[in-house]
Formats: structure tokens, C-alpha cells, sequence
């Protein structure tokens, strides 16, 4: 079973997330901010990681710098998953290594596609 970091400062958009991943057979581990989201990536191994940009303590593209700095995590699959949607945001996000942008809010349908091309 695939387990996912789902990183989000909103606990509803975590709550929905949660809920359209589990439904979908994946194993879901929340945080509340980039730095919560750190700490969760350290403490578990998860396949794949969704995560805000906007948010207190960490922002989205620290935490992907800072992911991408762990050799654990130097290929895993990481998709932004917020309401940003300027190219210069999106070219930020890739030069810190994020595979993928996502503007919520999603279509779950589409989200579990996304999901499963990045997980192979």
C-alpha cells in the first residue's frame, strides 16, 4: 500500500484530501504546516507527498527544498496542491523540485490520475 504526505494548513482541504486518497486504497499521513510536514517526512517513509504552498512556519517550496535535501526523499514524487496558479509560482516549484502543480480546489477523479501517474 502506497502512503501519502498530504501537507495543508486548511483542515478541511486535509480532511478531503484524506478522505479521496483512503477511498482510493492509499494509507493518508496529515500536517498541519511545512514544518509539521518535515517532521512527519522524517518520522514515516511515504511513497508520494501533496503539498499547500501558503503556509505558516514552512511555506510549500521550503518544505520541497528542504525534502529534497533528505536522500530518502531526492526522487520522491511531490505535487503542489494549492490556489496558486501564476506561471512564476509554478517555475518556483519546479526549481525546488516539485513534480507536479495542482490548483485546488481539485476534482478528486483528476487528483487520484495525478497521483497515479507520479506513482507509476
Amino acid at each position: 500500500m502506497y502512503s501519502i504526505l498530504a501537507v495543508d494548513d486548511s483542515a478541511s482541504m486535509r480532511q478531503m484530501v484524506a478522505f479521496t486518497l483512503k477511498g482510493a486504497g492509499f494509507d493518508v499521513v496529515q500536517a498541519a504546516d511545512g514544518q509539521e510536514g518535515l517532521e512527519q517526512a522524517r518520522n514515516k517513509t511515504v511513497n508520494l507527498m501533496l503539498i499547500d504552498q501558503n503556509m505558516p512556519r514552512v511555506d510549500g517550496i521550503s518544505l520541497v527544498k528542504a525534502l529534497r535535501q533528505m536522500p530518502q526523499y531526492k526522487v520522491t514524487p511531490i505535487l503542489m496542491l494549492t490556489t496558486e496558479s501564476s506561471d512564476a509560482m509554478k517555475a518556483a516549484g519546479r526549481a525546488a523540485g516539485a513534480n507536479g502543480w495542482m490548483v485546488k480546489p481539485f476534482e478528486p477523479s483528476r487528483l487520484l490520475e495525478v497521483i497515479k501517474k507520479l506513482l507509476g
